[in-house]
């Protein structure tokens, strides 16, 4: 079987998900996630004039003053039902309402009060309209303020809360089911005896998953047993999850049970080893509802795969329009040999535009890729490339690493 190149293995991926239904979600549990429909003001922003300053209200036809000081207005008041008289001004704060017939506002260290007095005594506001927020400035009662498919930050939030929102129509959180294989494995921070390994690819594709916005239904260790293991698949399969991985399992040795597992459970492999490295023994099928992805078993390899593949099939899932990480350049901080067959995918440090490859690029070697920051993107047959090269990068960001 000839190796899949990421790029058409990322499509066939993909074209197996489409974006989970909609769900209705209070503000405070929508960070992150993507919106399944159109946001409009419901209501204005600011909802009449305001002041923009502490200072005076008053009608830009009387400038430069004097004026008779008629009254307040602080933040929060509603708007004064009295017009503003001619020659008369209010004392006003930020963000209070301005009172009918005002238009301006006169800073408070350009005036001086003299009894009920306001006198002009700095260079004044200078125009017409000066320190005034005007009504419906930001946005009207029905625009439209966020797209369908717009992630929403924190920005997002506040301007949807502002609109008159309490809750968002999103996409449902993609549920995943980890199934970490090996007879080796001990749950982190059991003892380790000779021979043992921590299971630690379920906890860092775990994290990996929920900084993605997935939810982690199921972290379980199988061993190396084809009955076990078929079983967990069905398990996980009838759970009624979106997606299965596993990490480990997934090349070809007598142990490596991961694809009879599936097919046993009766799930179907749409593909399988791809042509980059790390991480060529990667699987991908599915299993009823869910797609499954087989993670190698190095846990630098399924860092690699999994920024690769398992993050933008959650963030496709999770209705994402744009889920594959993007492709950056930056200049080769030290020189690296020819490429073979497979596309390289070199752990480096990114600093002022620099990436550095880490000393070690072995892919069992967690402490030299826990200190990167990046990835440098070496394509099949690349030839030498020297210091001072151009490079395709995905930093850890982009890729969605970044902790």
């Amino acid at each position: 079987m000839s190796l899949l190149p990421v790029e058409q293995a990322q499509a066939r991926l993909l074209a197996l998900a489409a974006p989970l239904s909609a769900e209705s979600a209070a503000l405070s549990d929508t960070a992150g996630r993507w919106l399944a429909e159109p946001v409009t003001a419901r209501r204005d922003q600011p909802w009449t004039d305001l002041s923009a300053m502490d200072g005076y209200a008053v009608h830009w036809a009387d400038m430069p003053g004097p004026w008779r000081l008629a009254g307040a207005v602080q933040a929060g008041a509603a708007q004064p039902n009295q017009s503003l008289a001619p020659g008369t001004c209010q004392r006003i704060f930020t963000g209070a309402p301005l009172p009918p017939g005002a238009d301006t506002v006169v800073l408070q260290e350009d005036v001086a009060a003299e009894g009920a007095m306001i006198r002009l005594i700095g260079d004044g506001p200078g125009a017409q309209g000066r320190h005034v927020r005007p009504r419906a400035g930001d946005f009207a009662i029905g625009q439209a303020l966020l797209a369908a498919g717009t992630r929403l930050g924190p920005p997002q939030i506040a301007l949807a809360a502002l609109a008159g929102h309490g809750a968002l129509p999103v996409h449902r959180r993609p549920r995943i089911a980890i199934l970490s294989t090996g007879d080796e494995l001990v749950p982190p921070g059991a003892p380790c005896p000779p021979g043992k390994l921590p299971a630690s690819n379920g906890l860092m594709i775990a994290a990996m998953a929920r900084n993605a916005g997935a939810r982690i239904e199921a972290d379980i260790l199988v061993l190396d047993d084809l009955a076990r293991m078929t079983e967990a698949f069905r398990a996980a399969g009838e759970s009624g999850v979106d997606i299965i991985v596993t990490s480990g399992g997934a090349s070809v040795g007598d142990h490596d049970l991961v694809r009879p597992a599936l097919e046993a459970a009766g799930g179907l492999i749409d593909f399988w080893r791809i042509a980059m490295r790390p991480g060529k023994p990667l699987i991908v099928g599915t299993l009823g509802r869910a797609i499954v992805i087989g993670l190698p078993g190095n846990p630098v390899s399924a860092l690699v795969t999994g920024s690769l593949f398992l993050l933008p099939l959650i963030r496709r899932l999770a209705g994402a329009p744009d889920p594959l990480p993007r492709v950056s350049e930056a200049c080769l901080g030290a020189a690296l040999p020819a490429v073979g067959g497979r596309a390289d995918y070199v752990r480096a440090v990114l600093a002022g535009g620099i990436a550095t490859p880490v000393g070690t690029q072995d892919s069992a070697a967690m402490h030299a890729a826990a200190g990167a920051n990046a990835l440098i993107v070496r394509p099949a047959g690349a030839p030498p490339a020297a210091i001072g090269e151009s490079v395709a990068i995905l930093d850890w960001t982009t890729l969605g690493l970044a902790g």
